[in-house]
């Protein structure tokens, strides 16, 4: 086997151990819910444990396949006998522990390790808990010990042919839209090398050759072997193959099994050649102008298929690159001054395909946040055992979508949220009932869609954050800058998000060791995100998190001041105005202050913020952007408005990162070819 059709049963195994894992979780943590495994629920996990076994036993990851095997012995149990007494909480706890073992070993398999974690000590408990049901329940299944066993007579028979050497073959057709045809028929041969004595299939060259994966989909995976075993073994391997949609078995005799594999399929390949014939006669013909090119044409499989992500990054980066390279075509300094109405024509049809494009890639891109919601619910379960205190998950909108790139980068957050809101903010059961309010809590996680970012929003019902507690902590800690009494509520909240704060008195695995909503702000702000909290003593406490849909192209407005170019989101302006008709205010501290419409705004002069000689330099001659984020708003000074345009965000060169250049976000490349800094509102109003 090649190194490429390695790695791509490699990726094959950890996407799919991946998407049963998580399936796996939820159907735990529901059936928790319920307080018992239902039957669908007992044979589901029944068989994806039996998928991961055979899987991980294709890949040699001997570990994760004597787990899977000792889950699939206990769930056998509990499928087949029902037994009456079940212990569901600890049943719950190993398959749990077993998740993240898998989770575990997966995440050393992504970064090029061995799957090589001691699973001794977790298939010993689950061997002794299926000894304990035993002893509990006895083995003797509902409506008898033979209603879920071969026939006796049918057993004695498979085993007497399996005593002598017998030939088989074996038809196997795959769901349609499963993809990889070819990888997964190679991993059939793979998993029944260990079980038979000799073997063939066609086609032969299915990892060697593209165009076996059409074969394969159009006349199925062919499979002869000669064994010893017993049939229903065999047969028991070649059903329990992933997205297998048809199989058909047949007994063959020795003679015809050393035929085939000494002469290969004659009228196989002979059948496979006219027809490659006949598509090829008519792909002519259709050109030709004979038979219509209909005819020729083969219609995909499915309308979906599975993309790789780093295509979908690269593909990304090549749209990227259109928009600087379609913005240094239609704004060429060579064109300015020229009347060329066919080339504004030309050019305004290439805007319209890019941006077409670039809607199309970004749609790719989106997914919704519902793994990330539902991986929520193992997050309240294990804080909530942990703390004693009994919590409930609702989620709302969790069908949002956001760029790929954004999930990852909120998971974290929304755990810690979480777990503060279970351990600071909830109260205690007996506590909510002397309080009057229901003794299990409720954490809320919504998402909902606002423009062009997403608000996801964590709420609790508890006991509320505590202002003076608040305070007192940072007047401790000297972190108040302005006086006490000119905070709002929103401000005292938010001296939570400073680095080291922290009102747990006490050092505990989930909290008081001054780490977290600081972390959180960061993690955010990072992703060009922001957090706010607001609270009501007694009545609970709501986290808002407002994100970017996308970070690789944004509409910016680009301004300049004096020779340096700028980009301001365009998210972030609510206006621009001029001088006129405005009033401007000094205050005692000599910081100026624009009035609009009879509200104040600080004015920064990015002129001299940035030490830049301006054309502007009286606040009569230049323009006021005034921009808001995280609801505190500033109004920047500069010499004049260029335009609206779609820039492609890019990171800051190495050095200019290191130093660390306050109210930058990033650059991007403009279609004259020169450079643009990005500026970060956040950094300003911060």
């Amino acid at each position: 086997m090649s190194g490429n059709s390695g790695e791509q049963m490699l990726d094959v195994f950890i996407f799919e151990t991946e998407q049963n894992v998580g399936q796996l979780e939820a159907i735990v943590l529901e059936s928790e819910k319920s307080g018992r495994y239902s039957e669908d629920a007992v044979n589901e996990v029944f068989r994806i444990m039996h998928t991961i076994k055979g899987s991980a036993a294709m890949m040699m990851f001997g570990n994760l396949s004597s787990l899977a095997h000792g889950m699939e012995d206990l769930f056998f149990y509990l499928r087949e006998y029902k037994p009456k007494k079940v212990d569901y909480s600890v049943l719950s706890d190993l398959v749990l522990a077993g998740v993240d073992f898998i989770k575990a070993e997966l995440q050393k398999i992504k970064g090029g390790a061995g799957a090589d974690g001691d699973v001794s000590q977790l298939t010993g408990s689950i061997e002794e808990f299926l000894k304990y049901l035993q002893a509990e329940n006895g083995m003797i299944a509902e409506g008898g010990e033979e209603a879920h066993k071969f026939p006796e007579t049918a057993v004695r028979e498979d085993e007497i042919r399996a005593e002598r050497l017998s030939a088989y073959e074996a038809v196997l057709y795959f769901d349609d839209g499963c993809e990889m045809e070819s990888v997964r028929a190679y991993g059939v041969v793979r998993q029944l090398r260990g079980f038979v004595d000799d073997l063939y299939y066609y086609p032969g060259d299915i990892l060697e050759n593209d165009d076996s994966v059409e074969i394969i989909r159009k006349q199925g995976f062919t499979v002869g072997f000669s064994t010893r075993k017993p049939l229903r073994e065999i047969s028991s391997i070649l059903q329990n193959t992933l997205f297998l949609k048809d199989l058909e078995l047949r007994a063959i005799t020795l003679e015809q099994f050393k035929e085939i594999k000494e002469k290969g399929f004659p009228e196989r390949e002979e059948a496979a050649a006219k027809q490659e014939a006949q598509k090829a006669g008519g792909k002519r013909a259709g050109a030709g102008g004979g038979d219509r090119a209909e005819d020729s044409i083969s219609l995909p499989a499915s309308s979906m298929i599975s993309v790789n992500v780093a295509k979908l990054d690269k593909l990304m980066d090549l749209v990227g690159e259109m928009v600087i390279a379609e913005a240094m075509v239609t704004q060429n300094p060579d064109l300015q001054g020229l009347e060329l109405e066919n080339f504004g024509q030309a050019a305004r049809q290439l805007q319209k395909i890019t941006r077409e494009i670039q809607d199309i890639v970004m749609s790719l891109r989106m997914v919704p946040l519902t793994t990330t919601f539902l991986k929520m619910q193992r997050v309240v379960r294990d804080t909530s055992r942990k703390v004693g205190k009994e919590v409930r998950l609702r989620l709302i909108g969790e069908n949002t979508e956001v760029d790929k790139n954004i999930i990852e980068n909120i998971s974290d957050p929304l755990m810690h949220l979480i777990r503060n809101a279970i351990d600071h903010g909830l109260e205690e059961p007996e506590i909510r009932e002397a309080l009057g309010k229901e003794r299990t809590g409720t954490v809320t996680l919504e998402a909902r869609n606002d423009g062009n970012y997403v608000v996801v929003s964590v709420r609790d019902d508890g006991r509320g954050l505590d202002k003076e507690k608040i305070l007192r902590k940072a007047r401790r800690n000297n972190l108040l800058s302005k006086p006490e009494d000119e905070l709002t509520d929103k401000e005292i909240y938010s001296l939570i998000f400073l680095p080291g704060f922290s009102t747990s008195e006490q050092i505990t695995e989930l909290s008081g060791r001054g780490v977290g909503m600081d972390v959180v702000k960061k993690n955010l702000e990072s992703i060009g995100g922001t957090v706010a909290v607001d609270s009501k003593k007694g009545r609970g406490t709501v986290f808002t998190l407002k994100i970017p849909l996308t970070l690789a192209i944004i509409e910016g407005m680009k301004i300049n001041v004096g020779n340096s170019l700028f980009i301001i989101p365009i998210n972030d302006i609510r206006e621009t105005v001029r001088l006129t008709g405005n009033k401007i205010i000094v205050d005692p501290d000599g910081n100026e202050m624009i009035m609009v419409r009879d509200s104040c705004y600080p004015i920064i002069r990015l002129s001299e913020f940035y030490s830049i000689p301006s054309a502007a330099t009286k606040l009569e001659e230049g323009v006021f952007i005034l921009t808001e984020h995280d609801d505190n708003k500033v109004c920047f000074f500069v010499d004049e408005l260029l335009g609206q345009q779609e820039v492609v965000v890019k990171a800051l060169p190495g050095y200019l990162r290191r130093r660390r250049i306050r109210g930058i976000s990033g650059c991007t490349l403009l279609g004259d070819g020169s450079i643009s800094l990005i500026l970060d509102v956040g950094g300003f109003v911060n």
